[in-house]
């Protein structure tokens, strides 16, 4: 396993809504790692176009390029989520 200090993260976008629990918990998590990646939060309730394809699936973490990440497993944090968003980030540069 890499030590996380040791990671360099891309910019990524959570899509989330006001008042979504599971949200704001994927967010506190990401913001916890050390280093933590630069995260962008963007209402989807914001954007109409968002709103219709993510309303029922928040949060969703994307890539800055807009590739969708698989779901956030939500009791996963530090190192485990650490390990799981490294082994996501490098299946979809591979993909």
């Amino acid at each position: 396993m890499m030590a996380m200090a040791d990671l360099s993260w891309p910019a990524l976008t959570l899509l989330t809504r006001q008042g979504c629990c599971l949200c704001e918990g994927l967010q506190e998590r990401l913001e916890a790692l050390d280093p933590a990646p630069p995260l962008q939060c963007v209402d989807v309730d914001g954007d109409a176009q968002l709103q219709a394809r993510f309303g029922l699936e928040v949060p969703v973490l994307m890539t800055a390029s807009g590739e969708v990440l698989a779901r956030v497993p939500p009791r996963l944090s530090g190192d485990r989520l650490a390990d799981w968003l490294q082994r996501s980030l490098n299946s979809s540069n591979s993909a």
